[in-house]
């Protein structure tokens, strides 16, 4: 491998190894510390707007012993571990933390939060394509828009947040150029590095971000494409770690040609559109998203999404990265299961859980799945 293309993806794997570092970096650059986001979905862009960073909060491969006490057993194990490491005052560095309610236990964890930072909570309209949703979701980003201005002692201008989306969209449209790019060269971009170049993007600025991956595109595409011998295999869910599960897809030399994870392409799938007011727009990012199970879909379009997925990449099959104790993830499966059967699109799931120490069974799935590709 070049020198330059070892830089970049040590670089990657660098900042997503290392969220604490990343904060103090902005701290020392800027004067300003760094403001925590909850799964799955918030208007980071106001958080932009003020000059601190926006840090993802997804948990991590952690024992759980503390979070009893608060959380029920049967709750997701992103949540669990958050609130481990919240109690052993992992994020007490943040200034505050924004997180949304979509689910009954981030209902539950709202109002739990023992943090010293203060939490700052919105809730997402579930009926989203109605004109009210968008207004109602409008005025829940004025609270959180005035609640960051009261705790980090700020004013945050429509023109800074309107700044902010502009850098935003710049990242989402750059990172969906890096999928497609990491789709044709997979002997370079493992389902590590991948997940690496995607995950980083949680803990620097967007702006320090986008120039990071316009730069590592340049160097992938001076490489020559080749045909991939392994199995090409699209995901889905809410997350694919821990990162020893990304570490058996690359030992069965599965190469993850595109996803469908709301830690993930969720996340630039499609840019804040144009609007009257900068909060509007944020609002209707929410209205003309698709294809989560987090954010209330009738149509079910999920399962043809996955499909056109399918074709588009000539992928082999669906890897359904399913995060355990997780209801809204469970009633979408067997709709999209369905689906992708009658397509005679081969797939399987596999139980992510934070928590785990064995792999074992994992492995031997997925092992037995590549051989009958």
């Amino acid at each position: 491998m070049e020198g330059n293309l070892k830089k970049f993806i040590d670089l990657f794997e660098h900042i997503a190894s290392n969220p604490v570092e990343a904060i103090k970096n902005h701290k020392k650059e800027t004067g300003k510390g760094a403001v925590g986001v909850l799964p799955v979905y918030a208007p980071e862009e106001l958080i932009d707007a003020t000059g601190y960073l926006p840090v993802g909060i997804w948990g991590g491969h952690h024992e759980i012993s503390k979070a009893r006490t608060y959380l029920p057993a049967f709750a997701c194990s992103i949540m669990q571990s958050i609130m481990e490491m919240e109690l052993e005052g992992a994020f007490d560095n943040l200034s505050a933390v924004l997180m949304s309610v979509p689910c009954d236990t981030l209902k539950c964890f709202s109002q739990k939060w023992h943090g010293k930072c203060k939490p700052i909570i919105f809730t997402h309209p579930q009926n989203r394509k109605i004109k009210a949703a968008n207004l109602f979701l409008e005025e829940e980003y004025k609270i959180v828009r005035r609640k960051l201005e009261e705790i980090l002692d700020v004013k945050i201008t429509d023109e800074a947040i309107n700044k902010s989306i502009e850098i935003y969209n710049e990242n989402r449209k750059v990172m969906r150029e890096f999928t497609e790019i990491a789709a044709k060269y997979p002997q370079i971009i493992d389902p590590i590095v991948r997940h690496n170049v995607i995950k980083s993007r949680w803990f620097i600025t967007k702006k320090q971000h986008t120039e990071y991956v316009k730069d590592f595109i340049k160097e992938i595409k001076k490489l020559k494409v080749e045909p991939w011998k392994g199995k090409k295999v699209i995901l889905t869910g809410i997350m694919a770690e821990p990162k020893e599960v990304l570490e058996i897809m690359k030992s069965e030399n599965f190469a993850v040609v595109a996803d469908d994870l709301a830690q993930e392409s969720r996340q630039f799938r499609i840019d804040v559109p144009e609007g009257r007011t900068p909060l509007q727009r944020l609002a209707k990012w929410w209205q003309d998203f698709d294809g989560c199970a987090l954010a209330t879909d009738p149509k079910k379009v999920r399962g043809q999404m996955l499909i056109d997925m399918c074709k588009k990449y000539e992928a082999d099959a669906v890897i359904v990265c399913m995060m355990k104790f997780c209801d809204p993830e469970e009633f979408d499966y067997p709709v999209y299961y369905k689906e992708l059967n009658n397509e005679n699109i081969r797939n399987i799931m596999i139980e992510i859980d934070l928590e785990m120490t064995s792999f074992e069974q994992i492995k031997t799935r997925l092992q037995s799945f590549n051989e009958t590709l």
